[in-house]
């Protein structure tokens, strides 16, 4: 089979750094993204990289110009952090996590989505956290929400054009971010296994990845309880 063209934003850590090695290994042409210069330039094998931040328009078309046509695009870039007191909400990390998670997606297409061939695909790295809202979560899972209806929308709109969407729900994986939470992760996986697992959909020209199953199937289970009940077992706490 002849290579690929997977174009991954967010390259430079966590899941899209495995997604980034594992398709090298493959033998496919990987364009990798991100905005630290440094990292960027310490990948190595890369086909090409495109340095920009994703809530800039103008790098992310200056520095895209001249990528040719995809085969997967592979939207991974993201940030989550948290509404640590709800009373006193924090409205600017609110805005900012909107943008960088979801309202940046929109740029991102705008400049590569008449990229992608047609038979290529859009993948979308979302969160299991869109099953069952979360406590502290309103940014992180609100933007990710976003994202799953963006993906589920733009499914329809790009079968005439032959692009198919592929949906992704991880669990908790392991990266730089995760290494933050300071709350049990149950069945935490490496970056490399997720970005096997990925792979192996995407391959398969899935619409819709969750994983591990263990743990996405007991929120999806859980989402089929009483509001009250399944409250009270993701609080602790005992809701009217």
């Amino acid at each position: 089979m002849s290579s690929k063209h997977i174009f991954i934003t967010g390259s430079t850590s966590g899941i899209g750094h495995s997604l980034v090695h594992q398709y090298i290994a493959k033998g496919d042409k990987v364009t990798a993204c991100g905005r630290n210069k440094e990292k960027l330039s310490a990948l190595n094998n890369v086909h090409n990289t495109c340095l920009f931040d994703v809530n800039n328009p103008a790098e992310i078309s200056q520095s895209t110009q001249h990528v040719e046509a995809i085969d997967v695009l592979i939207l991974n870039a993201g940030d989550c952090r948290y509404i640590d007191n709800a009373k006193q909400f924090d409205g600017d990390l609110f805005a900012s996590v909107i943008s960088t998670n979801l309202t940046s997606l929109g740029y991102l297409l705008q400049f590569l989505l008449p990229k992608v061939k047609q038979g290529g695909q859009v993948v979308f790295i979302s969160s299991s956290a869109t099953i069952l809202p979360f406590p502290r979560s309103e940014a992180y899972g609100a933007s990710k929400a976003g994202m799953d209806y963006l993906a589920d929308s733009l499914r329809l709109d790009l079968l005439d054009h032959n692009i198919d969407v592929t949906l992704v729900h991880p669990g908790f994986v392991k990266t730089p971010l995760t290494n933050k939470n300071t709350f049990d992760m149950p069945f935490l996986i490496t970056s490399n296994e997720a970005a096997s697992r990925i792979i192996k959909g995407v391959n398969k020209r899935k619409s819709y990845l969750h994983f591990p199953k263990r743990f996405t199937f007991i929120l999806k289970a859980l989402s089929f309880l009483p509001s009250s009940l399944w409250q009270m077992l993701i609080t602790g706490k005992k809701h009217a």
